[in-house]
């Protein structure tokens, strides 16, 4: 690079330039490329789903009704991407994966777990419940979930309310992981493994009768209680067949799509 305006011109390198902005603490005033806006403009589909849940959450029993979302991690000066896939009835994470960018891949990854490792346990009516973002709009993402033989539901525009469950989990992972000390992209995912390690097997919850929500899917499909308490709870009733799983739906607004949480 050339200082054009000096006389004679300075040539110096990108790097150096940098450093020395970094030692002056100088900033650029011109604006960086937002790479959601450039992602959202290539991706760019109207291959908008239905709301199948309408918010009924734990009407239908395990394996049913499945949320994914994807959140924003701060790291460094620009930020990390998770994806998350998991059971609304049990909060169990099913399947998670961690980018350092934007591309669709990432999310098509988290299926993929998805499916290896917990696809003998999905049912024919099972819904994979999203946001209108592009990632779940884009065709790749359409394509696989329909070579998975699952089907999409989709929030109303804007409305964080339809998919509140995720929502709650990731306000509640963000309060919980400590991320000081300027850690490396595999430091960050050790970190983030531990946490949804710990959430599984370990984060009990009152509305999950008092268990972790593994402990809860073992519970709800076998009916054994793990607790030696004097006073054992009965399985949850199920108050909704899969049957009625997008029975009455709520059709999308075809809108643009609202930024990522």
């Amino acid at each position: 690079m050339c200082l054009i305006h000096n006389t004679p011109p300075v040539v110096m390198n990108l790097k150096k330039i940098r450093r020395l902005m970094k030692k002056y603490g100088l900033q650029c005033p011109i604006r960086r490329a937002n790479p959601y806006r450039k992602m959202k403009n290539a991706m760019k589909t109207n291959h908008y789903a239905p709301n199948l849940l309408d918010r009924e959450f734990e009407s239908y029993g395990p394996r049913l009704v499945l949320l994914t979302d994807i959140t924003y991690i701060p790291w460094g000066g620009s930020f990390l991407y998770l994806c998350v896939i998991m059971d609304a009835y049990t909060k169990q994470v099913l399947s998670y994966t961690l980018s350092p960018t934007l591309e669709v891949d990432f999310v098509l990854d988290a299926v993929d777990i998805l499916m290896r490792e917990h696809g003998v346990s999905l049912h024919a009516e099972t819904v994979i419940h999203s946001d209108q973002g592009c990632h779940y709009t884009s065709c790749k993402f359409i394509e696989l979930v329909e070579h998975n033989e699952l089907r999409r539901s989709m929030s109303r525009k804007g409305n964080c309310w339809d998919n509140a469950p995720q929502e709650s989990f990731f306000g509640h992972m963000k309060d919980l992981i400590d991320l000081t000390g300027d850690p490396s992209f595999y430091e960050v995912k050790a970190i983030i493994d531990d946490y949804m390690s710990y959430y599984n097997n370990e984060r009990y919850q009152w509305d999950l009768a008092k268990l972790s929500p593994n402990e809860y899917f073992s519970f709800v499909t076998t009916g054994v209680y793990p607790l030696d308490l004097p006073s054992k709870p009965s399985p949850p009733e199920i108050s909704k067949t899969p049957n009625e799983l997008g029975a009455h739906t709520l059709e999308p607004e075809i809108v643009s799509d609202p930024l990522i949480r």
